[in-house]
């Protein structure tokens, strides 16, 4: 078990980040090349100001005429993305890790939010996959690949509330947690979970031509 746990944390962990990384890069420049040859005119009317104004209200809970429309989901949704984000970075044994292997300290948040905010990500994504099996509209557009990536997602945060409330076999829930954590890691850049890279550049672009061009709102 020693021995494993070794490999999870050491060259794995290597790979994942490795692929992360490099993913992101090369998704990046691949948008790049993808936006000259076929969008050039994006160019010529993209303005910061209708950018950020729309990225801004689509940030705003209830901010656009979308998430109105759906108070549950918008709820579940804004949730679950901020304890999605906060939780990994600033969970205190995630914090430690970083200072023991990297010498890079920062504070931390109390184990009890972080714990909570973890209840709340477990909750969202249940949330989301009772919603998949029940809701016709979007059941009829759900694929096996969207199951795959809601496990992905929950995984990290139910084998660390399990490691951490010392359910089950701790060594085992840890060595899961870790290696979940890094198959999320991988995943990114090359499945639906990208939009943290280009979602910002989508609704910018979106903005810009709704701003710029339509003269009208993109909310």
């Amino acid at each position: 078990m020693q021995t494993l746990y070794s490999i999870v944390i050491g060259p794995l962990a290597w790979i994942a980040f490795g692929v992360f990384f490099l993913g992101i890069i090369g998704k990046i420049i691949y948008l790049i090349f993808l936006s000259k040859s076929r969008d050039t005119e994006i160019l010529h009317y993209f303005k910061l100001k209708y950018g950020l104004r729309s990225i801004i209200h689509w940030l705003l809970p209830f901010g656009t005429r979308s998430w109105r429309q759906d108070y549950l989901m918008t709820t579940a949704t804004f949730i679950f993305h901020i304890c999605l984000i906060i939780v990994p970075i600033f969970l205190g044994a995630h914090v430690i890790l970083w200072d023991y292997y990297w010498q890079v300290s920062y504070w931390s948040l109390p184990n009890a939010i972080t714990d909570t905010m973890t209840v709340l990500v477990i909750i969202s994504c249940s949330y989301f996959a009772i919603r998949r099996a029940t809701l016709k509209q979007v059941k009829f557009v759900t694929t096996d690949r969207d199951w795959f990536i809601l496990i992905a997602v929950s995984s990290p945060f139910i084998t660390g509330f399990l490691a951490y409330h010392q359910i089950f076999d701790y060594q085992v829930m840890t060595i899961l947690h870790i290696l979940s954590g890094e198959i999320l890691l991988i995943l990114i850049p090359f499945s639906r979970l990208n939009h943290i890279m280009y979602a910002p550049l989508i609704r910018a672009y979106i903005g810009s031509e709704f701003g710029g061009i339509r003269k009208a709102r993109d909310w």
